[in-house]
């Protein structure tokens, strides 16, 4: 009963940013749950090789080479999932950038990062939940998850472009739950604290910044991409059946935690 819950045996992923990272991790995590799984990134090198250890370790996989931002190719790249595996029940939005502004930034190179950063972050898993909504309208439906972001929730000094996106994406996956019931598709959200990726590389290499954020953690330690699974496979599986709308902290507790 607790096994067949939790499987995704028969059901078939899409993965956006899984070339590395919380996308990677959570791309092979599926697989092992039981999906097959669509990936796709700009990376192709990096983009093969994750789907190569998918096959080799859990299954059936496809890798699809695109740049997230053409959002032209994204019915197109939906389509293409659905014919290769016959459906399409699950889409993760984990492509992602973070585009730090330095105070000598001019007044049009700010902008341009913001408007850079939201066509990644926001205006992308848009087009592409609208995308991949379209096709599992035609089966039964689906569950769509959005990797959000602590930034989704809190104000952080010198990426606003960031904050907002992922605020944005945060509320566009709520008000899309309610869009989209109708054809029995779940939209949620994982939102990640400091997790240990080439993002956040900079704040793991410095010693102040790494024990600046350590101090906001009820878990002390940085997250690693695999923690993001658990929480992926719930919201993609019956387990989760009942439930849309929601973010799913997986930070270390930094959100629950008072004074530090």
């Amino acid at each position: 009963m607790i096994t067949k819950l939790f499987s995704l045996k028969g059901r078939v992923a899409l993965v956006t940013g899984a070339s590395s990272g919380m996308g990677a991790a959570v791309a092979k995590g599926l697989a092992a749950a039981g999906a097959q799984v669509a990936t796709a990134s700009r990376n192709g090198e990096k983009g093969r090789k994750i789907v190569d250890e998918i096959t080799a370790r859990a299954g059936m996989a496809r890798y699809f080479s695109l740049d997230i931002t053409d959002t032209a190719a994204l019915a197109p790249l939906a389509q293409a999932v659905c014919a290769h595996f016959g459906r399409l029940d699950i889409l993760v939005n984990a492509a992602g950038i973070t585009l730090p502004q330095g105070e000598t930034d001019t007044l049009l190179q700010r902008i341009e990062t913001y408007d850079k950063t939201m066509d990644v972050n926001l205006r992308a898993a848009y087009a592409m939940s609208l995308a991949a909504a379209e096709q599992m309208a035609k089966t039964n439906g689906g569950s769509i998850i959005n990797i959000t972001s602590l930034g989704a929730s809190f104000g952080f000094p010198g990426n606003p472009g960031y904050v907002a996106a992922k605020a944005g994406l945060r509320m566009m996956g709520k008000a899309l739950a309610i869009d989209l019931i109708k054809d029995n598709i779940r939209v949620n959200a994982i939102a990640p604290g400091y997790i240990k990726t080439a993002m956040t590389a900079i704040s793991q290499a410095d010693p102040a910044l790494s024990a600046n954020r350590l101090r906001h953690m009820i878990i002390p330690r940085w997250g690693e991409p695999e923690d993001m699974v658990g929480a992926a496979i719930f919201l993609a599986s019956d387990a989760s059946s009942y439930i849309t709308g929601q973010d799913i902290n997986v930070d270390g507790g930094w959100t629950a935690k008072g004074l530090t």
